[in-house]
């Protein structure tokens, strides 16, 4: 029997915030983007995120790909939902 992970052609690159901030660095010594910043992106919604305990971790090729196109359809920060005009406090992790 074949393990359906070996014949996967694609594992997502999943990192934390800072291990995220820290391949874009070595990708571009000069990059102005910050682990807060990517954080932000995270608790915000724009980027889909993946709770693994307390740590956030974030797949590294979706963060490359929102660099390249910050305005494409797909990095459009989700919406609180309201209750009766309410609006949920707190944040939630993806």
């Amino acid at each position: 029997m074949v393990s359906s992970i070996t014949t996967s052609p694609h594992i997502p690159r999943m990192r934390t915030v800072t291990e995220a901030a820290q391949e874009l660095k070595s990708l571009d010594p000069h990059t102005a983007v910050t682990p807060y910043h990517i954080r932000r992106l995270c608790l915000d919604g724009v980027l889909p995120t993946v709770k693994a305990g307390k740590k956030i971790l974030l797949n590294l090729d979706t963060l490359i790909e929102y660099m390249a196109d910050p305005t494409a359809d797909k990095f459009q920060p989700r919406q609180t939902a309201t209750v009766n005009g309410i609006r949920r406090i707190g944040r939630s992790y993806g």
